[in-house]
């Protein structure tokens, strides 16, 4: 044996000795920040525990011990909160509301990416509210991020579209990372035509089956989905988070879209989780690899937890201090009077009885649609309208969201389906004296519970699902399944979301180019006197059942 030999049985005994290479990498996420930077909630003017003010401190803290940590949004960004609807219908329409100011400096870009930008974001999904304020405005903002707006099944054919990059790849302690974005390919169903002309989705994961093929050999050694979709098993078209996490290849998948929250989950190997929507929470995934003789990367560790937003958690005054102007030209907007109740009026009880307080949201979408009937929830069960003066924030604060109104053409079949489908919001009654258990189903929304004007009706929690409407009537008159309908509701539930499948291929006659929460503004300030009184159409039974559940 020569000194060759002898020297590189040396260095193989001696490499076996050596503990092996190993190497960590770390994920922050948030999801469906909808314009909250502020910890404040702009309808109570009371602090909260959301926004990005104080998410940029939760991150500071984890960039300490973790300073290559990458940091992800999932989508749903430039669209939500007051502050950035004022800012979004500046951009739309040129002008600022009747007596507010801001800083021209502030106009130039939109807020929520002037933040993000301060805070280090390397990248963020495109969710569907993106397209809601129309291509012009989600272009401006995308232009001045300076992070990659990812959308790997998002298709750009339009002579003013622009592709979305499919992953951002970085290569950290030597993993080579790939941060796959995906879109809900439900926008269509929601969204007006010219929002998002020129674009087109594909399936997310046959999107992503197909960039891994690409990758082949050379795909990258950790595979992360950011997917602005929730999750349903079932293999539904809008939630394809649990499908995408089934591809070969993948490692993790952070999600959104559902506003829900989940630490950590796993669909075989494939980790999940979701932070919860407004910066409520950030996500952390941490990953921890092993390197191989051959020099390949094996990872050995994938786990996440949630990191909330709390009391203790102060705001980044930084990130205040950017968002100051359009915070202040929010709250001149919202604090400016347009009508006057003659009463208090309270939400507390809105999904368990009429309320003049839903009335008024019905009186609003009748008046602007001409329809037979209105569909609307009552989104905000907190408000309170005090005797005197009602303020654009009060009345935006009945419609919390930038639905747009449709008018469409149904029946009483129709009309029927839809409001068993909202009475799933209920248990069925377990005692005769419904005194036990629960009355309200955890898993459906309470901003899925639809309530109708211009019908009466009993919704009878004695009866099982599906038949709990009874004494449906229309002008004084049992409403027969074939009898023609019109139908005011917004442009979720025409599409069929939340179990309101009834709807979705419905002949639309006519819809908003403005959001309900504008026309609820619009139609009260011309007005000048809100309702008092409800018209008690519709009541909840047994007797019991509603007692309790108001008194709760």
């Amino acid at each position: 044996m020569n000194y060759i030999e002898r020297a590189l049985i040396s260095l193989l005994l001696l490499a076996a000795t050596l503990p092996a290479q190993t190497a960590k990498v770390s994920i922050l996420a948030t999801t469906d920040l909808h314009g909250y930077i502020y910890p404040y909630d702009y309808f109570s003017q009371k602090a909260s525990n959301y926004g990005l003010a104080k998410i940029a401190t939760l991150v500071a803290e984890q960039r300490k011990s973790t300073p290559d940590a990458l940091l992800i949004d999932i989508g749903d960004t430039i669209q939500g909160s007051p502050l950035e609807s004022v800012y979004q219908t500046y951009k739309q329409s040129g002008r600022l509301p009747a007596g507010i100011t801001i800083p021209a400096r502030a106009l130039s870009i939109d807020p929520m990416m002037l933040v993000m930008n301060s805070m280090r974001f390397d990248a963020m999904t495109v969710g569907n509210h993106e397209f809601n304020y129309g291509l012009e405005n989600m272009n401006a903002a995308r232009r001045v991020a300076r992070f990659p707006w990812l959308s790997a099944n998002t298709v750009a054919s339009g002579p003013n579209t622009k592709t979305f990059i499919p992953y951002l790849e970085k290569t950290i302690q030597g993993i080579r990372i790939a941060i796959v974005g995906l879109t809900t390919p439900a926008i269509p169903l929601w969204e007006k035509p010219e929002n998002y002309k020129g674009y087109s989705w594909e399936n997310p994961t046959a999107s992503l089956k197909r960039l891994i093929e690409i990758w082949g050999d050379n795909k990258p050694d950790l595979i992360i989905v950011a997917a602005h979709g929730g999750i349903d098993k079932s293999g539904g078209t809008e939630n394809f988070a649990w499908q995408v996490a089934e591809v070969p290849g993948v490692h993790a998948v952070m999600f959104g879209h559902s506003h829900g929250e989940v630490a950590e989950t796993f669909n075989g190997d494939t980790l999940l989780t979701q932070p919860k929507n407004y910066g409520a929470s950030l996500t952390r995934l941490d990953f921890e690899f092993t390197q191989t003789a051959s020099g390949k990367w094996q990872m050995s560790k994938r786990r996440s937890h949630l990191i909330k937003a709390t009391d203790q958690t102060a705001p980044d005054d930084q990130i205040l201090a950017l968002a100051k102007p359009y915070h202040d030209a929010t709250e001149q907007y919202l604090s400016s009077p347009i009508v006057q109740s003659t009463i208090d009026l309270s939400a507390a009880s809105g999904r368990y009885e009429d309320t003049a307080l839903v009335d008024a949201i019905h009186e609003v979408q009748l008046f602007y649609t001409k329809a037979d009937v209105s569909l609307s929830a009552l989104f905000n069960p907190r408000l309170i309208v005090k005797k005197g003066p009602v303020t654009v924030r009060e009345a935006a604060a009945l419609y919390v969201y930038d639905n747009t109104l449709y008018k469409i053409e149904g029946n009483g079949a129709m009309l029927r389906a839809a409001l068993e489908n909202a009475a799933l919001y209920f248990e069925s009654c377990p005692t005769p004296k419904c005194n036990t258990g629960n009355l309200v189903n955890p898993k459906f929304m309470g901003f899925n519970f639809d309530m109708a004007e211009g019908v009466t009706y009993d919704i009878d929690l004695s009866k099982p699902a599906g038949q709990r409407i009874q004494n449906l009537n229309f002008k004084g008159a049992p409403l027969k399944d074939t009898q023609p309908l019109t139908i005011a509701l917004n442009n979720y539930r025409a599409a069929g979301s939340a179990g309101y499948g009834m709807f979705k291929d419905a002949k639309v006659l006519w819809q908003s180019n403005e959001a309900i929460r504008d026309l609820i503004i619009d139609y009260y300030t011309k007005k000048k006197s809100f309702p008092t009184k409800p018209s008690n159409n519709w009541q909840l039974l047994p007797v019991a059942a509603r007692e309790r559940l108001i008194k709760q």
